[in-house]
Formats: C-alpha cells, sequence, structure tokens
C-alpha cells in the first residue's frame, strides 16, 4: 500500500479539473480514474484495446481491470485477457463513508458519516460469479479499503426522496488498507479472527457484518476455493473451519 502515492492520484485527478463544474458532472467516473492514476499514473497505459475489449490498464505487470460490482460482467473480459496476460481486479470497498444528499438546485447537505463499515470480505458474494475462473496463477484480485464521499440525489420513491435514490458520485478522501488474494492462503484475511476454531455461516455473518445471504454465498466460496473444510454439522448448519493444511497451494 502507497498512501502517499493514492493521494498523488487524487490530487492529479482534482487537479484536471475533473470536479470544477460542480459535483458529479462525471457520473462515477471520480474514483475509477483516481484508482488508474494509482496503479500506474502513465497515461498512455490507460484504457488499451484488448481483442473485442479496452483494459483499463496495460502495462509490464499484466493487465489491470477495475471493477466495482457485477462481477458477472467480466467474463468476457477474462476470456480475452488472460490469454494475453496476467489480470488484476481490482475492487474498491468504502470502508468508511460520509454521505451527503444533492437537492434540486445542485446544493449539497452537510455530509455525515456511514454508521455502516465494509470490509474485505464484500468481495466474496462477487467473487461467487467467477467461481470457475478462481485459483488460476494468471488471476488475482485486490480489494482496496477506502474513505470515501458519497453524493446522492434525492430521487428515491420514498417521502423524503432518499430510498431507492440514485448514487450521483463516489470522491475517494483516503486509503485504509490493501488486500491481496492471490491463492487460498491469502483469502484466509477474509475470514474474522474472533470466530471459534468451528463455525457456522451465522457464526461468520455476525463476525463479518455480511448479511445472513452474503455470508451464506461468502462461505460458500471460501470452501469452494479450499480455504475453508466442512467438519461436520450443528443441529442443519454445517460448521467450517480454516483449511491450514492445504492454503499455500493454488488451485491450479
Amino acid at each position: 500500500m502507497d498512501k502517499t502515492a493514492f493521494l498523488a492520484a487524487c490530487q492529479k485527478v482534482m487537479d484536471e479539473g475533473r470536479t470544477k463544474q460542480g459535483i458529479g458532472t462525471l457520473g462515477e467516473k471520480t474514483l475509477h480514474a483516481v484508482l488508474k492514476h494509482y496503479f500506474d499514473p502513465v497515461e498512455e497505459h490507460h484504457e488499451i484495446r484488448v481483442g473485442s475489449y479496452v483494459a483499463d490498464i496495460r502495462n509490464a505487470e499484466g493487465i489491470f481491470e477495475i471493477q466495482t460490482r457485477g462481477f458477472d460482467r467480466l467474463w468476457g473480459k477474462l476470456e480475452a485477457f488472460l490469454p494475453e496476460a496476467p489480470v488484476t481486479v481490482i475492487y474498491p470497498v468504502p470502508t468508511i463513508k460520509w454521505l451527503s444528499w444533492l437537492e434540486e438546485d445542485g446544493t449539497a447537505s452537510p455530509k455525515r458519516k456511514s454508521p455502516k463499515r465494509y470490509g474485505a470480505a464484500e468481495i466474496l458474494p462477487e467473487l461467487y460469479k467467477l467461481k470457475p475462473w478462481l485459483g488460476r496463477r494468471e488471476l488475482r484480485f485486490c480489494v482496496l479499503l477506502l474513505e470515501v464521499e458519497e453524493y446522492r440525489l434525492k430521487n428515491g420513491w420514498s417521502e423524503d426522496g432518499k430510498r431507492g435514490a440514485t448514487r450521483f458520485e463516489r470522491l475517494p478522501v483516503d486509503l485504509l488498507d490493501e488486500v491481496w488474494l492471490c491463492s487460498p492462503a491469502d483469502y484466509l484475511s477474509l475470514v474474522p479472527e474472533g470466530l471459534p476454531a468451528e463455525f457456522t455461516v451465522k457464526q461468520y455473518a455476525k463476525a463479518s457484518g455480511l448479511s445472513g445471504k452474503k455470508a451464506s454465498v461468502a462461505v460458500n466460496v471460501l470452501f469452494s476455493i479450499g480455504t475453508l473444510q466442512r467438519v461436520g454439522k450443528q443441529k442443519n448448519a454445517y460448521l467450517y473451519k480454516r483449511n491450514c493444511e492445504e492454503n499455500n497451494e493454488r488451485l491450479h
């Protein structure tokens, strides 16, 4: 992790006037632009065509693709990119979020800190969509834990316009941590330390902060790649434990 380089990337994007005409003039692109400059400040390496797709970054280290959600959309790109070079999928997570609402006249409400905190395990439900690809030597993932300012439009369906509202823009403020997932051993970092030696999905959900549904998918992924193993049942629930014997081996 290079916090200085990250803040320099933030400054570069802002200095280029990407927000001079008002919050949200670039839609969702500000965060995307900052991450491109953070991973490679050489703009000639950005937006490079590979086959019928365009990679966010291609340089001597390989191909870098920034994906905020919808990993199922990566299938075509992975099929095109992986035969050409190693691929790193970058997944930003807003661990600390400051929220502001935009009025119809464009003014923003005072920002407030969201009580919700998200961790690196947020990537696991997305990785479920890529299960056949996981474990390949040439494919790795980087989870960036960020502090962000998020702006939303009051265009939702509730009376105050907040429920179902559109996320208008996310501005990165700080880089808090990087979590690299390159082997099953790395995925152990997504298993909270406070869990007992043997645990259920429900216990994983409580410890990780994921919803019950997301936790079920997350544990499924960790079991599939060999980071966790099933060791029995507690009533109708499977019991899992960390796999410490084979977690230094890649799947393929």
